[in-house]
């Protein structure tokens, strides 16, 4: 076998490549820190690597999306409390204003603050958040939910729900549309609402409105007719006596019928009544304004405390739609805070995972290095060797 000097010259020359490369690569790696720097160095692990910085890409938008709701949620809930307040405020107006004791003037007085109110809720309703959309426009965000038309207020806004991904298959919506918080509102006391007959000339005012059996309302339509100052009839929708009963005013008087009960209060003429039926929708700002309109009326009476009692029903159903809708917004909120700890774990066991993978083992790879730089060294060393050989050294 022959065994050319050129041929064993390449040989050295492809060691000491090889050797270089080595040590290049092992030098990258030092650098980086990483084991793995393309996907040739381990195919598998490079494949896993890209999965779990994924995983851990989607949980750190899972933790903007949270702080961007919660702040969201912070300024609704905040926006919603001043309502609430506001709405307390009118409360206790109302009360002193069906007091006998008001004048014109002091009702009048009463009014221009509600007028001041109302005008405050419609600015709370019309929020915006750090993004400068509105708060409660549902899903059109951009457009001014609340409006003044021909001394009514509308809704421009939409009845949707924005929501926001806070986990895997987890949505949470981040506000509540102006519908369901300020104008769908329940009237009376949520099951049935009473108004006094516009003709009345007794001074009968109806008061609390009390559910005895719910199995019993059929939410029908019903006439409460007193047919003199100390008897009453019930009437239904095809004038069909459901109900009579004596009336006495003493303070304890009640209209009892098909499972609910209107406490009266006054005398009333024979021919007044009221009617009786399912509570229907009311937004807040109509609410306040037919309070403020009845306080405009001239010597008060009985027709305006009637008013009073009935807006004043709608007034507390306005109150608990508020406290409810808070009420949501704390457990979406405490939801939040739970799936931000829950991703703050998952963000801490993908980033392990992901270092188990590709990072690099450095007490190792300085081993790797020295013996890579020893054998590269050894190869140098063997080649000056050969090429300083010629057939005349071993003819001597």
């Amino acid at each position: 076998m022959r065994i050319s000097t050129s041929w064993m010259a390449q040989q050295s020359v492809n060691s000491m490549l090889d050797g270089q490369a080595n040590l290049s690569d092992l030098q990258n790696r030092i650098n980086s820190g990483k084991r793995i720097n393309q996907p040739s160095d381990d195919p598998v692990g490079a494949a896993r690597a890209l999965e779990l910085s994924h995983m851990t890409a989607d949980v750190a938008q899972y933790q903007r999306n949270i702080t961007a709701a919660n702040a969201r949620l912070g300024l609704e809930d905040q926006a919603l409390s001043t309502s609430s307040d506001a709405l307390t405020r009118v409360r206790t107006l109302t009360l002193q204003a069906i007091n006998g004791s008001q004048t014109d003037e002091t009702r009048a007085d009463i009014a221009a603050e509600l007028t001041q109110i109302r005008t405050q809720l419609m600015g709370l309703a019309n929020g915006k958040d750090g993004n400068g959309d509105f708060l409660f426009a549902g899903n059109q965000v951009g457009a001014q939910p609340f409006a003044m038309q021909g001394g009514t207020v509308v809704y421009a806004g939409d009845d949707g729900q924005r929501m926001v991904a806070a986990g895997p298959g987890m949505q949470v919506a981040t506000g509540d549309p102006g519908s369901a918080v300020f104008m769908n509102i329940p009237a009376g006391n949520g099951t049935f609402q009473v108004s006094a007959g516009a003709g009345n000339t007794g001074t009968a005012v109806a008061g609390t409105l009390s559910v005895t059996d719910r199995t019993q309302w059929d939410n029908g339509s019903y006439t409460i007719a007193f047919t003199s100052p100390t008897a009453y009839e019930v009437g239904d929708a095809g004038n069909n006596v459901v109900s009579s009963g004596s009336y006495a005013n003493d303070g304890n008087a009640v209209v009892a019928f098909r499972g609910v009960q209107i406490a009266v209060s006054g005398t009333p003429a024979a021919g007044d009544s009221f009617s009786v039926g399912p509570s229907g929708k009311q937004d807040i700002f109509t609410t306040l304004g037919n309070i403020i309109d009845a306080l405009h009326t001239v010597g008060g009476g009985t027709a305006m405390r009637n008013t009073l009692n009935q807006q004043f029903s709608n007034l507390d159903q306005a109150i608990g739609t508020l406290t409810q809708t808070r009420a949501a917004i704390g457990g979406r909120m405490n939801a939040l805070d739970q799936q931000q700890s829950l991703n703050g774990d998952l963000s801490l066991q993908y980033q392990t995972s992901l270092s188990d993978v590709q990072d690099l083992d450095y007490y190792d790879a300085i081993s790797k290095l020295n013996l890579q730089n020893t054998a590269l060294q050894a190869a140098q060393m063997t080649y000056t060797k050969v090429q300083g050989s010629t057939l005349f050294d071993y003819l001597r």
